[in-house]
Order: C-alpha cells, then structure tokens, then sequence
C-alpha cells in the first residue's frame, strides 16, 4: 500500500512539474513587443459615443508581449506603485471609455504586464508602464503622421499611403487595423496602430509567419470589430468630435 501511493505520488508531481515546465516554457516564449496605438474618434465609435471629451491625439492602448498573456494571476494591479508618472498616464495612456479611472490599465497589467515581467527591466509595475510611455513618446506617431500630410480629416486616404509613410520613417512594416465599413458605406475607419520591438526595443516588423492554430495568440483586436485594414478599400481617418 505504501509503495502504491508513493508511486502515485510520484506521477503526480511528475505531471503537476510537466503541465508546469509546459506552461512557463510558452510564457516566456515570447520574441516581440507590440506597442499599440488606437485613435479616440474610432475608439468612442466602437462604444457607440459614450467617451467624454476624448484626446484629439493618438493614445496608448497596451504594451503587449506576442504569443504570451495572463502570466502570472496571482500579481494583481495595484495604481499606488505607478503613482509617480499618473499624470503622464493619464494624458498618454487614458482609459477612453472610463475617464479618471484605472480599468484599462488594471487589465492591461493583468494580461499583458505579467509576461512583459520576464524581462528584468519590466519586471514591475512601474518599469513596465514606465517603459511603454517611454517607447511612445520616441515612436511619436502623432507627428510621424502629421509630417507626411496625413491627419484626421472627412476625406478618405489610401492606406497604401498611410502604410507607406510609417514603413518609410521607421523602417519596418507596422500592422493597422480598421473598423470595416458600416452597411452601405464604403470606407473603412483608421482606429489601431502597432509598432514592434524586439526584447531589446530594437524595431522590428510586426508581421511574420505565424501558426494560426496557436492558442496562445489572442487574434483579436481592442474590439471584435477591429481587423486588420484592407489596401484595396477607402479609408477613413476621422477627426475627433467634441463631446
């Protein structure tokens, strides 16, 4: 009897150390970093007007390790420890659709901040929102845009030439995602923007070969709504409403 349940023991650890060694392995599995942009007119679209006076300036929504997230459940978001660069958070990275609140970037945290954490130098929470205002503000897409003439405006652009003028400033292919047009429209709305990194912040295309069947990926965007922008189809850059 003894020998019995000390051979199911063993297997037990045996398997709690595989799922374990498994489930580390692909957390920090991860090759780059994705700095994510999104744009208030589109954002506040998506939730149907409901954000107050929202930035006339491209935001950060999240800084996000590929193929990695929920890392770690047990290291809950906590606003006392990034409580230094708050102002700056709040005009960089604002939670559009709850203003003066933290849920976005609890969530952000939770799902991307933990893995982000294998690297020594975003392994807190001030290190890793630190680092994201950091690489916004040298990306600084805003002015990127605006120096080669594209700006919000009520005419469509081409997103060949939206795509062409960050590939040309960069150097590296970024991926833009849209909302598709409405039914019986034809434009389709400029509302995401990723520029890539390496783990050493290098710049990097954001696009690869990739398995599609990857569990580990998260394929959706800020909303289901959000897919990657079409070449062949007008695209629409919408100013931001005052609300």
């Amino acid at each position: 009897m003894v020998s019995y349940l000390r051979h199911s023991l063993a297997i037990l650890v045996t398997l709690v150390a595989v799922h374990y060694g498994f489930t580390l392995r692909h957390h920090q599995e991860w090759k780059k970093l994705i700095l994510t942009h999104h744009w208030p007119a589109t954002v506040c679209e998506m939730d149907h007007g409901h954000c107050k006076n929202p930035p006339k300036y491209w935001t950060l929504h999240g800084l996000w390790p590929d193929k990695a997230q929920m890392c770690n459940n047990s290291w809950p978001f906590d606003s006392i420890q990034i409580k230094d660069i708050l102002p700056e958070m709040n005009q960089y990275w604002p939670d559009l659709l709850h203003p003066n609140k933290s849920q976005l970037w609890k969530h952000e945290w939770q799902k991307h901040g933990t893995c982000a954490a294998s690297l020594e130098c975003l392994n807190t929470q001030l290190k890793y929102f630190s680092k994201g205002l950091e690489i916004y503000k040298q990306v600084d897409l805003n002015s990127v845009l605006e120096k080669s003439g594209i700006i919000p405006s009520t005419t469509y652009y081409q997103m060949k030439d939206i795509e062409n003028a960050l590939i040309g400033f960069y150097g590296v292919l970024p991926k833009i995602q849209c909302l598709p047009p409405h039914q019986g429209e034809t434009a389709q709305t400029l509302g995401q923007i990723e520029i890539c990194f390496t783990k050493e912040f290098q710049l990097r295309n954001c696009t690869e070969s990739v398995d599609l069947n990857d569990p580990l990926i998260d394929w959706k965007a800020y909303n289901d709504d959000l897919h990657v922008c079409d070449n062949s189809t007008n695209t629409l850059y919408p100013p931001v409403k005052e609300r």
